[in-house]
């Protein structure tokens, strides 16, 4: 069997780069072929090498990065027929799906060794046009600070810088007019934000969406009503506070296989993918049911994040 691993060097204070030996051994010991890729500046380097090996028939994918290198590698595969295992090891900032994985994120090498345990979990993806997410997709005034976070706040701070020009930008939130089509309803008004995720993990907290279920088929969908500042920070308390936000009248909380989303009137609808800008509304998104395998930590995982339908083995069964 053959493995890649795909790393970004300037990830975690390039702890990758000094620790791919490491990495590699382990993969020989997990029964791989295993070779490494070091992404370049090249835009979507890490997209077209997963794809590459994807096609040259590679059984296994390793992203090693952030989530933004993660995404990438998704999106090179998740268009082909055939694609690779894929595992991965998180460097980034906030690394929302190795998270919900329970898979290390302090340490590249424990996180690696994640795979020599053979347990593996089918994941959906989510499709938004041409490209495709892991963990969130969304849209409105909130979920545009990501995109004004700079890179090295990111790496200093962690998401400490996201939480920072959150509140940077909380007196200048304003509700979008947004139409929103979902399995079990319609929603058309001003919204401060929506989000789908496809894990319990947003944005480094646990409880955004705290009965997701991972590879159940289904969006965990968020619709924040129009809300003042007072609102938002009672939301926030909430749901640091055991994911009651759910049960706020401002918020929708709802599942769905699918979601329709454009913007009203003269207003515009940025849609954030997994962090980073995907193009604007209109825009469905789909959920591609079990469409990828993953390498995760399932002994750590709670039992109530897997469907019941998958029978995977824990070491301690």
């Amino acid at each position: 069997m053959r493995a890649r691993l795909i790393y970004n060097p300037t990830s975690g204070h390039e702890t990758l780069r000094e620790n791919v030996g490491d990495i590699l051994n382990i993969l020989e010991k997990a029964g791989y072929e295993a070779s490494a890729f070091r992404t370049t500046p090249e835009e979507d380097s890490a997209m077209h090498e997963a794809r590459r090996v994807a096609e040259e028939g590679f059984d296994l994918i390793i992203a090693a990065g952030g989530d933004g290198t993660i995404n990438e590698v998704v999106n090179g595969i998740s268009p082909l027929e055939k694609r690779p295992e894929i595992a991965i090891i998180p460097a980034g900032t906030t690394n929302d799906f190795a998270r919900a994985l329970k898979i290390p994120r302090d340490d590249v090498v424990e996180a690696a060794k994640v795979i020599l345990k053979k347990q593996k979990l089918p994941i959906d993806i989510g499709q938004a046009g041409d490209k495709y997410f892991m963990n969130i997709a969304g849209g409105g005034s909130m979920t545009e600070l990501t995109y004004e976070v700079p890179s090295a706040y990111k790496s200093i701070l962690g998401y400490l810088a996201y939480l920072l020009k959150g509140a940077e930008l909380l007196p200048k939130n304003s509700p979008i007019d947004m139409h929103i089509e979902y399995d079990d309803g319609v929603f058309d008004g001003k919204a401060t934000l929506f989000l789908i995720g496809l894990t319990n993990s947003i944005g480094g907290m646990e409880q955004i969406a705290p009965d997701s279920v991972i590879g159940d088929g289904t969006f965990s969908l968020i619709i924040v009503k129009e809300t003042n500042i007072r609102d938002l920070v009672h939301l926030i308390a909430l749901v640091i506070n055991g994911g009651r936000h759910v049960d706020n009248p401002k918020v929708i909380y709802t599942k769905t296989k699918k979601l329709s989303v454009k913007a009203n009137n003269d207003s515009k609808i940025m849609i954030n993918l997994d962090g980073e800008y995907g193009g604007d509304a209109p825009m469905d998104l789909v959920n591609l049911h079990n469409h990828l395998t993953i390498y995760a930590n399932i002994d750590s995982m709670p039992d109530k994040s897997i469907p019941e339908n998958v029978n995977i083995k824990k070491e301690s069964d």
